[in-house]
């Protein structure tokens, strides 16, 4: 795979380009919104045949090829280079709020052992699951888990994404959040993507504290939150409220900590059972809550007016063949919507935003419009990013991808098979 790593130690200076000739610029913005909600969810603007104008990290401008002017023109420091998408449209790079990128190794066994039907709460209670994946990377040095996270970074950039969350977790000892976390501070440092850091030590309960759940709970408390908060390592913190794991009052002990050191809640929420994860999740103002599978008319209605974005992971609902959450209901009932991929060794093994984007479409019932809200603006809300990222607008980011030929906006969901990025340009530079 091409090493960005190396590019990056190359290309280090500020740059222009002018993409023209675009058969269709897609998700366009004269007034940025931080999200759409609802019927608006229907709405993706695009320009035909157009221009589009970046300048060092930022896009200048965009409009009609018979727009393009030299005053427009002038508008970049830099020298432009120009680059023909004829027969090609630009799309706002996807954004993926909900990702557990840094683990070690693989749980290919695990699947197996899904397909011979047992359960994810079974494999778990075996020693597999979350607990698989903790051996592996207390085992495991800064060094390797960078290396392999760096390579699934090469692997969603090539496939469109231009920024992600990602969450701790598999380390359930403060020793190891920790390394954890130092390692997605490294790839913020050196990768190209817009990355956000998420303390997730209520992942699970470790072995070594079976039996004692509200002695690990005050672990977290009162020693793993203030060292993380003391080296500056997440922007985030998560909680995995659902059965068998920690409890609404748990939950609510952990977020509290939490924001009281500056981390904004996100929360894993009714993912196995109703849980009452999304009702915490909106006390505590949750910038998300995550999974959802389980989710009833109370749930929705609590959802309604707040600031909390509902985000639904088909990656994670399609792996483990669970029931898919309603998204359907909750866009006709008003509410914003986000997909995200869950990338993660147990339950949602790949990172491929185009395929979140057209299960959006397949499963949960969405249109091609709404899930490119839901992969793009509304999930860079969910990731706390929607003022910077999400959709072409003048001032935002310049994260954007050319396509392959494509005839329409539909056949990106629809061929579902296949990678249709041809070139991708991040903070304004082509990376590939």
């Amino acid at each position: 795979m091409y090493n960005l790593h190396n590019q990056l130690l190359t290309i280090n200076y500020p740059m222009a380009y002018l993409i023209k000739n675009i058969k269709k610029l897609v998700q366009v913005e004269t007034k940025p919104v931080l999200l759409r909600a609802g019927k608006d969810m229907q709405t993706v603007k695009c320009i035909d045949n157009a221009f589009l104008l970046t300048d060092g990290d930022k896009i200048v401008d965009f409009g009609k090829m018979s727009k393009l002017t030299e005053e427009v023109l002038a508008q970049s420091k830099h020298k432009i280079q120009e680059i023909d998408a004829t027969g090609r449209m630009v799309f706002p790079s996807f954004c993926d709020s909900h990702t557990h990128i840094v683990y070690k190794g693989s749980r290919e066994i695990e699947y197996n052992d899904k397909i011979k039907g047992l359960s994810y709460e079974e494999i778990a209670k075996r020693g597999g699951g979350i607990l698989n994946s903790v051996k592996k990377l207390r085992k495991a040095s800064e060094d390797e888990l960078f290396d392999e996270a760096w390579e699934r970074l090469e692997e969603i950039i090539s496939f469109g994404t231009g920024a992600v969350e990602i969450k701790s977790g598999y380390g359930l000892s403060t020793k190891d959040e920790l390394k954890s976390l130092r390692v997605i501070r490294r790839l913020k440092e050196k990768s190209p993507l817009t990355i956000r850091a998420t303390f997730l030590g209520a992942h699970g309960v470790p072995e070594e504290y079976k039996g004692r759940q509200g002695e690990y709970v005050d672990l977290i408390i009162n020693e793993m939150i203030p060292m993380v908060a003391a080296e500056d390592l997440a922007d985030y913190i998560d909680v995995f409220c659902d059965r068998g794991f920690f409890t609404p009052e748990e939950t609510e002990r952990i977020l509290m900590q939490g924001i009281k050191y500056g981390m904004r809640p996100k929360i894993h929420a009714n993912e196995l059972a109703n849980s009452g994860g999304i009702q915490v999740g909106v006390k505590y103002n949750s910038l998300s809550v995550d999974h959802l599978e389980h989710t009833g008319p109370k749930e929705i209605e609590c959802l309604m007016g707040s600031e909390t974005m509902p985000t639904f992971l088909p990656g994670a609902a399609f792996f483990l063949n669970m029931v898919y959450g309603p998204a359907r209901q909750m866009i006709d009932a008003g509410l914003p919507v986000a997909l995200a991929s869950d990338y993660n060794p147990g339950s949602s093994p790949s990172g491929n935003m185009q395929f979140i984007l057209s299960m959006g479409c397949v499963n949960y019932k969405m249109t091609c419009e709404e899930s490119i809200n839901a992969t793009t603006l509304n999930t860079a809300y969910a990731m706390g990013v929607s003022q910077t990222h999400g959709s072409i607008a003048k001032g935002k980011v310049a994260n954007f991808y050319i396509t392959k030929p494509i005839p329409t906006i539909e056949f990106m969901p629809y061929s579902f098979g296949s990678n249709k990025v041809e070139q991708v340009f991040l903070n304004g530079k082509k990376v590939k």
